[in-house]
């Protein structure tokens, strides 16, 4: 018997007599977020050292021009499919320098630019991960990787309570970043690194 055959016999032996796990149809929309959660969810962005902002929805727009002003933001990546509202915040305060990625930034560019501006498919307060499927406003994974600064919004209606709602939320065929605060290292002699696999600092708006 090989180790794999070894293996799934173990794991059928385990489970034998398990109740079946009902089907759950289509994956749904998450439920919008109580309170409660949002005041988890922001809470333990923040315990990830990431700067958080919760704001009602008239103050969004005034919440990212602030975020840019405070960073001296010059050029930011806005991708396509960001709320309309959101993406003329970034061009009315940055003009020219709200860029695009329609043609494809390269590297070298993205790496030029002051960071990017982005929505996300779910937020989890349980664990204060923010979720990316390179959906409406995301952009392709690159733009929040190679950037410095990244600046993310999340309605609280996309923030669910623990990862067991955020995966059946999710569609697994998609290309999902997982973002738990800034990128952050402490392989060398313990010492923490920021900025070495993603942003050195994740600012976050959660948008009522």
């Amino acid at each position: 018997m090989s180790s794999r055959d070894l293996i799934l016999s173990r794991v059928r032996a385990a489970v034998a007599g398990a109740p079946d796990v009902p089907h759950t149809g289509p994956r749904a929309a998450p439920a919008a977020a109580g309170e409660r959660t949002v005041e988890l969810f922001a809470g333990r962005v923040t315990d990830y050292r990431a700067v958080v902002h919760v704001v009602e929805p008239a103050e969004a727009a005034g919440a990212i021009t602030a975020a840019l002003a405070r960073r001296a933001a010059e050029r930011v990546v806005v991708p396509g499919g960001l709320p309309e509202e959101w993406a003329h915040a970034v061009r009315a305060h940055l003009g020219d320098g709200a860029v695009g990625d329609d043609p494809p930034l390269s590297a070298a560019e993205l790496d030029a630019v002051c960071g990017v501006v982005t929505g996300c498919a779910v937020g989890i307060a349980e664990t204060g991960t923010i979720v990316l499927d390179t959906g409406p406003g995301q952009g392709r994974r690159a733009l929040t990787l190679v950037p410095d600064y990244h600046l993310c919004l999340v309605r609280a209606g996309q923030i669910v309570p623990g990862v067991p709602e955020a995966v059946a939320a999710l569609d697994p065929a998609r290309p999902l970043t997982w973002i738990s605060g800034p990128s952050a290292t402490s392989d060398i002699e313990l010492d923490r690194v920021e900025g070495v696999h993603g942003p050195r600092t994740l600012e976050v708006v959660v948008v009522r």
